[in-house]
C-alpha cells in the first residue's frame, strides 16, 4: 500500500530540493561549503521553516557556515519565492542536525564491539562459517 503524504509534506520536500539546489548552485558564500540539507519542517501556516542540514566537516566551522546561511536567507528566501508557488512563502530558520554524525559514530562503535568480539571469541566465527549451505547441523 502507497503511503500517503500530507500536502504539508510534499511542500517541505519540495522547499528541501529546491534550497538544495539553490545552495549548491547559486550561494558564492564560502562559508556555506559543502552542506547536505536533511529535513525541511513547516509549520501549519507556512509561515516558518526550519531548515535542517549536515556538513562535510561535522561540527568544525559551525559558526561560519550558520552566519553564510543566515546571510543568504533572504536571497534563498527570494528564490524560493519564484520557484515554489505557495501561498505564504516561509520564513528560513537553519539548524545544524548532528543526526548523520551520531549515526556513523554509532556504527564506528558498532564496528569496533564487533570486531573486540571476535578477538575474544575466535571459535563463535569458526562455528558460524559454514561453506557447504545447509546451515549449522544440529545434534
Amino acid at each position: 500500500m502507497p503511503k500517503e503524504f500530507s500536502r504539508g509534506q510534499r511542500v517541505a520536500e519540495q522547499i528541501r530540493r529546491e534550497l538544495a539546489e539553490l545552495i549548491r548552485l547559486e550561494v558564492k558564500d564560502p562559508r556555506v561549503g559543502f552542506i547536505t540539507l536533511t529535513d525541511v519542517e513547516l509549520t501549519p501556516d507556512y509561515a516558518h521553516a526550519k531548515v535542517y542540514f549536515t556538513s562535510m566537516t561535522g561540527q568544525d566551522g559551525l559558526d561560519d557556515i550558520l552566519r553564510g546561511l543566515r546571510r543568504a536567507s533572504g536571497f534563498l528566501r527570494r528564490e524560493l519565492g519564484r520557484r515554489v508557488r505557495i501561498h505564504t512563502l516561509p520564513e528560513l530558520h537553519f539548524q545544524y542536525d548532528p543526526s548523520v554524525e551520531n549515526g556513523n559514530r554509532l556504527s564506528s562503535l558498532i564496528d569496533r564491539a564487533l570486531e573486540s568480539d571476535r578477538q575474544f571469541h575466535p571459535e563463535d566465527e569458526a562455528a558460524g562459517d559454514d561453506t557447504s549451505g545447509k546451515g549449522p547441523s544440529v545434534d
